[in-house]
């Protein structure tokens, strides 16, 4: 199974994406994951994403894909994979393709997660992380057991990233229109495209994408 998670920040892709991928034994390739442990470990391309990523603009391409086709290429994706983050553009999308294509394979579906603006920015600027282990809390869903400090290291405050403020957010939303919506005519036009509501208990999500998928 391939199968690419669409939808804007916030909307739950990451969180469902590895429900569905533990459910389907295949891996869970998050574009935002391999970028984050690039900036942790202060490569080059770990910094100069970090840049684009802290003023909320997207990471070019060239380096995207690249990163998406060395890990697709690893044992645990070989047969089957959960795309979370990639494709945002159109030539992403169509060098997707491509790298299928060439290893005799294709997408076998695309999931557009949805909900409202507000609702994401509320989300988005509620998320805190450890510095220490980079485990993320939630301020309004899942807090930590005091509010400031992670649970597993009781000494460390939690801080928020620098693209999960309020402004950041809403400069990330407004890329994500521009840019990476485009990306739903691309997929509904091939007939690949099925929509699914991102808001309500996290199970009935779940059930809900399951049903897209099995479709």
């Amino acid at each position: 199974m391939r199968i690419v998670l669409l939808g804007p920040p916030g909307v739950g892709k990451g969180t469902q994406g590895r429900r569905l991928a533990t459910e389907r034994g295949c891996a869970l390739i998050s574009t935002g994951d391999m970028l984050r442990d690039a900036v942790a470990r202060q490569t080059p391309l770990g910094m100069q994403a970090k840049l684009l990523m802290d003023a909320g603009q997207l990471v070019p391409d060239d380096v995207i894909v690249g990163l998406v086709r060395e890990r697709s290429l690893e044992p645990d994706a070989v047969d089957g994979f959960v795309l979370d983050g990639f494709p945002r553009t159109v030539p992403q999308a169509i060098a997707l393709d491509a790298m299928l294509a060439e290893r005799s394979v294709h997408l076998d579906g695309v999931v557009l997660l949805l909900a409202p603006d507000e609702e994401l920015v509320r989300r988005l600027s509620s998320r805190w992380e450890c510095p220490v282990c980079r485990r993320v809390f939630n301020s309004l869903s899942a807090p930590s057991q005091d509010g400031r400090h992670c649970d597993d290291h009781p000494g460390t405050e939690l801080r928020q990233r620098a693209d999960d403020t309020v402004e950041t957010v809403r400069t990330r939303l407004k890329v994500y229109g521009e840019q990476t919506a485009p990306l739903v005519d691309f997929y509904r036009s091939g007939g690949r495209l099925v929509g699914v509501k991102g808001t309500g208990p996290l199970d009935e999500v779940q059930i809900a994408l399951q049903s897209a998928v099995g479709r």
